[in-house]
């Protein structure tokens, strides 16, 4: 049988990164919570814990970690069902992988919708937070493909739509003869990092072809607003978030009439599906009201 109290001290450990972080939430000494995981590895005969800063699970660890979540999400639900439960327990933890445009962008308004919970956000792009799910770390994620992770569930939740965007002062400069192959070929583009292809779909979508051009890797969506703003470059920015700034002038659309639009997927674990269904009820009203309709 597995000990839930050593379980809770690793899942601690992991997910606030520190022993010390991990006693505050407790309530018990660092000493105390560095013992219940060593006895814990000592029982599984293996390392759960990489000791550093910060501490991080293994990947025997981080399965453990789940598991933990979980079974809280479980037993959160039989307290809703069953009022003979009287002890409220803590407030659930619920571990949400979503890319950054998407918290800057409607999440947060979704989040907002749910109060008896806890969020814990993994931002990583949209076309790579499956495998956050894929690795028993999260239990949902926003995600770019429609088929289902094993042991999940998908559901569309529409488009995310991005505009090629840049300071008038940026076109005059480098696009005064048109967006063609060769001026962007030597226009500064900005990226997010090295999973950002957005900047690439945009312009096989625009021209067919692949143009490779120098860049500025920038790993926030509101630095590739100001980025823009300033000529530093050219990017693929959030509509919602340039909306007014395109009104005004202040930045302007490379093309006209030439979006791009990202689908989503709301993908969520089977195991604990009815537990996040006020989740996923926000998550779908807030992207119903904010991302493009198919």
């Amino acid at each position: 049988m597995l000990d839930y109290a050593l379980l809770s001290a690793l899942a601690a450990v992991i997910r606030t990164g520190s022993f010390e972080r991990a006693a505050q939430q407790l309530h018990v000494t660092p000493s105390a919570v560095s013992q219940r995981v060593k006895l814990l590895e000592e029982k599984l005969g293996t390392v759960l814990v990489v000791r550093g800063t910060p501490c991080t699970g293994t990947p025997g660890g981080q399965r453990l970690c789940q598991h933990v979540e979980q079974v809280a999400l479980l037993e959160s639900e039989l307290r809703h069902e069953l009022p003979g439960i009287r002890d409220a327990g803590p407030q659930v933890t619920v571990r949400i992988a979503v890319n950054a445009d998407s918290l800057a962008t409607w999440f947060v308004a979704a989040m907002a919708q749910t109060q008896d919970c806890l969020f814990d956000l993994v931002i990583d792009d949209q076309e790579h937070s499956a495998d956050w799910l894929r690795r028993g770390e999260v239990l949902a994620a926003v995600t770019s493909g429609a088929k289902p992770v094993q042991g999940c569930d998908s559901t569309p939740l529409g488009a995310l739509r991005y505009i090629a965007t840049a300071s008038p002062e940026f076109v005059s400069r480098h696009f005064a003869d048109g967006v063609h192959d060769a001026s962007l070929a030597r226009a500064p583009r900005l990226t997010f990092n090295t999973k950002d292809s957005l900047q690439t779909q945009w312009i096989r979508q625009a021209f067919g072809t692949d143009i490779a051009s120098p860049t500025h890797w920038l790993p926030s969506s509101q630095s590739f607003i100001d980025a823009a703003l300033v000529g530093l470059g050219w990017g693929m920015n959030p509509e919602m978030l340039v909306a007014e700034h395109l009104r005004n002038g202040r930045l302007i659309a490379l093309i006209q009439d030439q979006p791009l639009d990202v689908p989503l997927f709301w993908q969520r674990s089977r195991i604990v599906s009815s537990r996040l269904g006020d989740i996923t009820r926000a998550v779908l009203r807030t992207a119903g009201t904010l991302l493009q309709r198919p």
